[in-house]
């Protein structure tokens, strides 16, 4: 097995999945908060409740600046941190109610955009991509 051709693959892969995202995320946002808070919005979403690193490391931001963010977020209630129960030094960030309800119209129209890219595909093209999604996330974007 090539793995350098498998890597050149996996590079091409990913480099498709910015640039769909992209497309797909595109004028779907709202006015009030800018591309950088959309993706930390777009983070806490997929993966609340989470801490300040895991955000500024995914974000390939600072903390300083991911916290700035944050700020900004909370103050237009679209997040909040909790303190954790057993040690109140750590706080978890979560959306708000505000946060979560705009989110869900966020993924809505972008589900209808997938939906689009997918509506020609037969039952068995979708569970194939349904199993190699599997896979994917299960040996490689493992977390």
């Amino acid at each position: 097995m090539d793995r350098s051709a498998i890597f050149r693959k996996f590079v091409a892969f990913t480099t498709a999945v910015h640039q769909i995202t992209n497309d797909m995320t595109k004028d779907v946002k709202s006015e009030a908060i800018t591309t950088v808070q959309y993706k930390i919005l777009e983070y806490i979403a997929v993966s609340q409740p989470c801490i300040l690193s895991d955000i500024s490391e995914c974000m390939h931001m600072s903390m300083p600046n991911t916290s700035r963010e944050l700020k900004k977020l909370t103050d237009k209630q679209l997040c909040e941190k909790i303190a954790d129960t057993e040690d109140r030094r750590k706080q978890y960030i979560r959306l708000s109610a505000k946060g979560q309800t705009m989110m869900n119209e966020i993924f809505v129209q972008i589900e209808a955009r997938f939906n689009e890219r997918i509506q020609d595909f037969s039952e068995k093209e979708l569970k194939e991509i349904e199993q190699a999604l599997d896979v994917l996330q299960g040996k490689v974007f493992y977390t």
